[in-house]
């Protein structure tokens, strides 16, 4: 089976500045990969690269087995939503609206969204917890709200893959549980998701595989229980880890090695 997206020997960056080099790596259907990294790390020019946001500086990508330059913008809407981190909106659009404007990938030009259309960004909302916010101004609601809103566009847009900029950095720690059971809800629905977090226990809680990347570079790509490590999470962030063992044989998490001296 072809992976829905693949990157072989990737460059990436800005214009007259490359991030990283020989990026490879495959999201399967039905696969969580997320991908580690400190600020600054290149994690969100990697996505933006991968979504053809950023044009590559060597290498290749595919989706859906074919060249993502060969794609046109809505044929890779129809295979990808995109989570970007929240920011500020200039316009006051709805909260129904902005879930809305996952479903244009669906219409036609100029078409208007139908009850279909607004049957999927009301069981988005609802997902989420949010169908409260439905008739607020996105310019009007909190960081993290505004975080769960991006969510729930991109889940009405109903692609079989979703690719998250560090979905949990403006949540609370209840909504950050809420994010990772909507990670693991998609998994089992068959869909994808490619995250970033700095995080390292949302990798080993919801993800088959880890990329850690290290100043643009791969450190290491695989399941998450072989490549957290306590040398690999110093790498990456500069400060000593502790895996602590489940004594009910779930998931190891991590915690900072304090000292006290």
């Amino acid at each position: 089976m072809k992976p829905l997206l693949k990157a072989h020997n990737l460059a990436f960056g800005y214009p007259g500045r490359t991030l990283g080099r020989a990026i490879n790596l495959e999201v399967q259907t039905g696969e969580v990969l997320c991908v580690l990294g400190p600020n600054g790390g290149g994690k969100t020019t990697l996505f933006r690269t991968l979504l053809g946001l950023l044009p590559a500086h060597g290498g290749s990508i595919a989706l859906g087995g074919k060249s993502l330059e060969a794609c046109a913008p809505s044929e890779r809407a129809k295979l990808m939503a995109y989570v970007p981190q929240a920011g500020n909106s200039y316009f006051a659009f709805t909260v129904r609206d902005v879930v809305l404007m996952g479903r244009t990938a669906h219409l036609g030009l100029f078409a208007a969204p139908g009850p279909k259309d607004f049957d999927a960004a009301t069981a988005a909302l609802n997902e989420l917890r949010i169908a409260h916010l439905a008739e607020k101004s996105f310019t009007q609601i909190s960081g993290g709200e505004r975080q769960l809103v991006l969510i729930a566009r991109a889940i009405a847009q109903e692609s079989p893959l979703l690719i998250m900029d560090e979905p949990t950095a403006s949540l609370d720690f209840g909504n950050q549980s809420l994010m990772i059971s909507e990670i693991l809800r998609l998994k089992a629905s068959g869909r994808s998701v490619l995250f970033s977090t700095h995080d390292p226990d949302h990798a080993l809680q919801c993800a088959e595989r880890a990329l850690l990347l290290h100043a643009g570079n791969v450190l290491a790509l695989g399941s998450p229980r072989e490549v957290v490590t306590a040398a690999n999470l110093k790498t990456l962030y500069g400060v000593d880890v502790e895996l602590i063992e489940s004594l009910s044989g779930g998931q190891p998490f991590c915690r900072p090695a304090l000292r006290t001296a």
